[in-house]
């Protein structure tokens, strides 16, 4: 197991660019398997997830290949549906993608219940609604799921939102001819470009960005040549670390659309920023930053997986700031070893806590429980006085490629040791 060693105290200062999005890329690399003919994904990152991922499709039969640093040609003409490597698959949860593809493609998928972060119950009970509304029958055991059947148009209503669910059931329909109508559909960016690369594929998609898709499909789909959208993700939690160390630098590769909600509670903390031409610069508050109340909401709000970064900011703020994900029972861990650290923290309920600010926070050993609460307690580090260890380091890896390299150019003092 890996561990970060961090000196905090370093202004983060220069230029950084944002890589391409880790929840744009794992359903893309799941989408080239609904047909033969290559397909290239453009500005990938190399991310633990999305390598796995790879790995999965290579032992199935794929053949993957780099074109490049960030370019990657996929062909899935000869794959084997039995040769899943059920551990991988096991490991993550991303590999759940792998359902809608393989199910429209080869008519059944077994696989084992797909793990991942340790954030809450992520039932997969919405996926399999969806898949049955489309003709599919499911049969669960005690540790795997089969879904097999031939599938037909329909008009699928989601018993909720969910991102994933929304992005298998638009991948399963684009194999199936005629028109099926997918309500209450998430509506982030990553799910409008994967029908964008859909719409390349020879499918036909229409109310892109809204809650009703019609998905027209095909009984074959091409190949295509696809770009991964910029990560959100990473912009957030790069502005929050510059901001966080009162740092000054430019983060490259932004779409302001994509996170509006997160600009406009940037703004109202007292964190100054200028954009021009896909490029966000973040500026010292001009005093000390204020408190402020965090709700986390589908897409075009405030987005889950940024409120723990933010955490690490309502920690210097000047009162008292609540952050509130109604979303998931446990993604408020992260909130122990933050107090561990200095911070005034009060965990109202699984879905609540609120900070009072401003408290130094200072080194501390913890660890690393989640990609996202990873990311905070490495900028919790930086922001700290002294030395942090911070353990599971590998974690990070799953979601943000090389993200204590890039911090240490911006004068980040991160050293990555392996451990027993």
């Amino acid at each position: 197991m890996a561990k970060f060693i961090i000196r905090g105290g370093n202004r983060l200062v220069g230029e950084i660019t944002v890589n391409g999005s880790k929840n744009d890329a794992t359903p893309a690399v799941c989408a080239t398997l609904l047909t033969s003919e290559p397909v290239l994904l453009r500005n990938v990152p190399r991310i633990s997830d999305v390598l796995h991922l790879l790995e999965i499709l290579t032992g199935l039969g794929a053949e993957v290949s780099w074109q490049g640093a960030h370019d990657i040609r996929i062909s899935c003409a000869h794959v084997n549906p039995g040769a899943l490597d059920r551990g991988l698959v096991a490991s993550m949860r991303s590999s759940a993608l792998l359902m809608g593809p393989m199910l429209a493609r080869f008519g059944a998928v077994e696989l084992p219940e797909p793990g991942g972060d340790v954030i809450g119950k992520r039932p997969l009970e919405t996926h399999f609604y969806a898949f049955e509304k489309l003709g599919a029958t499911v049969e669960r055991s005690h540790d795997r799921v089969r879904i097999s059947g031939s599938l037909r148009a329909a008009e699928v209503i989601l018993p909720e939102l969910s991102v994933t669910a929304t992005e298998n059931a638009v991948m399963a329909a684009s194999r199936i001819t005629g028109t099926t109508v997918v309500k209450l559909a998430a509506t982030e960016p990553h799910v409008q470009n994967l029908c964008r690369m859909l719409i390349a594929m020879g499918a036909r998609i229409e109310g892109i960005g809204s809650h009703t898709l019609r998905v027209t499909g095909a009984a074959a789909l091409r190949g295509a040549d696809h770009t991964i959208i910029p990560d959100t993700l990473e912009v957030g939690t790069m502005l929050v670390a510059i901001a966080a160390t009162k740092g000054e630098a430019t983060i490259v590769n932004v779409v302001p659309e994509h996170l509006e909600m997160v600009l406009n509670l940037v703004s109202d903390i007292g964190i100054r920023t200028e954009y021009r031409d896909g490029r966000l610069r973040v500026l010292p508050p001009a005093g000390a930053p204020r408190p402020f109340r965090l709700l986390t909401l589908p897409y075009p709000g405030f987005p889950t997986d940024l409120q723990a970064p933010f955490s690490v900011l309502a920690t210097q703020c000047d009162g008292m700031s609540m952050i509130h994900d109604p979303l998931y029972e446990g993604r408020l861990g992260y909130v122990h070893w933050l107090t561990k650290m200095g911070a005034n923290a009060v965990v109202c309920d699984p879905h609540r806590v609120v900070f009072s600010g401003p408290t130094p926070l200072h080194g501390y050993e913890i660890k690393a429980l989640d990609i996202r609460a990873g990311a905070t307690l490495l900028i919790a580090g930086l922001t700290a006085s002294g030395e942090t260890v911070l353990h599971d380091a590998e974690i990070i890896d799953r979601g943000y490629e090389k993200l204590a390299e890039r911090l240490g150019e911006l004068g980040a003092d991160i050293r990555r040791e392996q451990g027993v």
